[in-house]
């Protein structure tokens, strides 16, 4: 193995603890990640959602194992989500990488404050009773920046007053039919040259996967929300005034 491989597997372990746990930051982490080292943002997407067909995969079984997992949250979510995935991808892969590398910062920059405001515990997310319309936005702008569907839909569900458990548990199953409509769509729009990251990243994911479900019923998650969206806000504002220079 080598050091950048060993290293992508730590990065997709730590990723997967954190959105395992709590429903969120696996995408918006990787791919922060992946800017701050150079990466096309394209690229960095269609590599997160390669990688997040096996660690979402094990991350659902794990979660539908442990009784984390509501048929009908996921029953409104998926297809919805499903769309919202294939339409961010074409969106991501028409506009050139130059153009979309500091908007893509500065949505994931607005991810990591929404991160920090859930650990904070304060979050004023507009109400909504549907789940179907946040699927899609979830799905869109989870292909466009590389992560955020845990994110918008699972904040904005435990916002409006859905069970935590199941909210997570059911948000991580769905991510991984949202990650397969990605990773296809991206199959018929993006060239990869190197499947170094998405290696990596999946097989840090698959180990963490079923250690995070058995996290997400015991561990208080307050500071580790905050110190993942403190890290995506640093890197974030990093590539951002790299782009801009």
């Amino acid at each position: 193995m080598t050091s950048q491989l060993l290293w992508f597997i730590l990065a997709g372990f730590i990723a997967e603890m954190v959105c395992g746990t709590l429903g969120m930051g696996y995408g918006v982490s990787a791919t922060t990640l992946l800017l701050a080292t150079g990466v096309a943002p394209v690229i960095a997407s269609a590599i997160v959602h390669a990688s997040e067909v096996v660690t979402m995969g094990m991350s659902a079984l794990a979660h539908y194992k442990v009784g984390n997992v509501s048929r009908e949250i996921v029953r409104r979510l998926l297809v919805p989500g499903l769309i919202g995935a294939v339409a961010g991808v074409f969106v991501l892969a028409s506009v050139p990488a130059g153009k979309m590398r500091p908007w893509v910062a500065g949505y994931l920059l607005l991810m990591g404050v929404l991160i920090v405001i859930r650990g904070i515990g304060d979050i004023t997310s507009a109400k909504a009773h549907h789940a179907g319309p946040i699927g899609f936005i979830g799905g869109v702008l989870d292909a466009v920046g590389g992560g955020g569907f845990g994110t918008i839909v699972t904040g904005t569900l435990l916002a409006v007053g859905y069970p935590p458990r199941t909210t997570v548990g059911s948000v991580n199953f769905t991510r991984f039919f949202v990650s397969i409509a990605a990773t296809i769509a991206f199959a018929f729009t993006v060239k990869m040259s190197t499947w170094t990251a998405a290696i990596g990243l999946a097989i840090g994911g698959a180990i963490a996967a079923p250690i995070a479900a058995i996290f997400a019923k015991r561990i208080p998650a307050r500071p580790l929300t905050i110190a993942v969206g403190l890290l995506v806000i640093g890197l974030s504002v990093r590539t951002i005034v790299l782009a801009l220079r």
